[in-house]
């Protein structure tokens, strides 16, 4: 730059002068300033509850969280202008009673286990829902009350176990003569911290099938020994029908592999199994797809019989930990009609709500017949086994079943060891799974 004495500077051309420059970058420091301002009142707005925020934590993440966000919280969040600070876990009964240890549990949690959410209620952890959820939109099945009479728990999601699905293009001839054969079924009994759980809901589910609800009931509120008569049979015949203890091979690959994986030979050229005793939301796995797979009740596969004793089912449970005016917003949310249509219809999945209908004129046929299954009136529902006993003993049941498959020839030593570990003091069993039982 070139000088005039007693003037400024002269800029050249294509530059900015320092006067320029000291204001550029002061309005960029002015801008980071208020950005960051910006930001902290945000957070402190949040923290003085101007705007409130209800913490959830469930289960679903990846493409099962976006759908839940789309259909189920940005909806409420725009409704009531409060914020859901959601966590998605597959380990969220760890991630729960880490949380809960800490003494930072979130508002609301999603969990798959009514014997799990029964031991926090035992613990005061919960607050209970009567006043907050109509019995009446629910089963006793689904919505059980406990001991002292309260309900701690509805279903945002329910599934149908006591099925087997097959491919569209084999015949009744076939499935009679792949039923017999440990190679024909699919089974994957991985799953992260709580593999083995496939396992179990074999062994469930041939007990509910063979002596009916009164007997599961029973075995899951305590009062039958796993050394029984019954639920030992469900052992050796679920051993008979996937090969527990006989070719290595099929063994390693069951042990090994995991359960979302186990229905991927389905659709193999050459086809691999063509059976997999899974509840109803393996139908959305790529490989039934492209199969177009299609179930029939496991009695009547496995048993012959003409229809199931009593349907087994699950569910996404929801309960509540911290009695907030926001956290009891979610909870109506969530039990409401219009949420669980929303998110059954993004999922593809099912409630048992009663304002919401089974399945629209417009769903596939195999899927309005397992919505209308779990409304059936006529047939008992019982909730899954494991899932509704005490933490301790499903997971010891869980791991029970890898063992079993692997080394058969100890289940006397593993029964008896579940039987000690049943009949230990202090545990939480509830008091019924099954509709019209006591």
């Amino acid at each position: 730059m070139s000088a005039h004495p007693g003037g400024p500077p002269t800029a050249v051309p294509g530059t900015r002068s320092r006067p320029a420059r000291r204001l550029a970058r002061t309005v960029t420091v002015v801008a980071s300033c208020l950005a960051l301002l910006a930001a902290a009142v945000v957070v402190g707005v949040r923290a003085l509850g101007q705007e409130p925020t209800v913490t959830l934590l469930a289960n679903w993440t990846g493409e099962d969280e976006q759908h839940f966000r789309k259909a189920v919280i940005e909806p409420f969040e725009r409704k009531y202008h409060i914020h859901v600070d959601y966590q998605g876990s597959n380990a969220e009964s760890q991630v729960l009673g880490a949380d809960v240890e800490a003494g930072t549990p979130p508002d609301v949690v999603v969990l798959t286990g009514p014997g799990e959410l029964a031991e926090y209620a035992r613990q005061k952890h919960l607050v209970a829902l009567d006043q907050l959820v109509r019995r009446e939109d629910f089963g006793t099945s689904w919505a059980t009350p406990l001991a002292d009479g309260h309900v701690y728990w509805f279903p945002l999601k329910a599934d149908l176990k006591s099925i087997v699905w097959y491919p569209a293009d084999v015949g009744g001839r076939q499935l009679g003569q792949a039923v017999h054969r440990p190679d024909r079924w699919c089974l994957g009994m991985g799953s992260g911290a709580t593999s083995g759980w496939p396992g179990t809901d074999w062994i469930e589910d041939i007990l509910l099938q063979r002596y009916g609800p009164d007997v599961y009931e029973r075995w899951v509120r305590g009062d039958l020994s796993w050394r029984s008569k019954q639920v030992k049979e469900a052992w050796t015949v679920w051993r008979g029908l996937v090969g527990a203890g006989g070719d290595p091979e099929l063994v390693r690959r069951a042990l090994k592999t995991p359960y979302r994986s186990a229905s991927e030979p389905v659709a193999a050229t050459p086809r691999g199994c063509m059976l997999e005793h899974q509840a109803s939301f393996i139908r959305n796995q790529p490989a039934w797809q492209h199969a177009d797979g299609r179930y029939v009740p496991s009695a009547q596969l496995i048993f012959g019989a003409p229809a199931p004793r009593a349907w087994e089912v699950s569910g996404d449970l929801v309960a509540l930990l911290h009695d907030t005016p926001q956290a009891k917003k979610l909870i109506g949310h969530l039990a409401s009609a219009d949420a669980q249509r929303a998110w059954t219809a993004e999922e593809s999945g099912f409630s048992v709500h009663a304002g919401v209908e089974p399945a629209s004129g417009g769903a596939a046929a195999w899927h309005r017949s397992l919505a209308l299954a779990l409304r059936d009136k006529r047939t008992p529902h019982c909730f899954d086994a494991s899932d509704s006993m005490p933490p301790a003993v499903r997971d010891a049941f869980a791991e029970a079943t890898i063992e079993f498959l692997a080394h058969p020839d100890h289940l006397d030593a593993l029964l008896r060891s579940l039987d000690t570990l049943s009949a230990t003091r202090g545990l939480t069993w509830l008091p019924s799974v099954c509709d019209g039982t006591s």
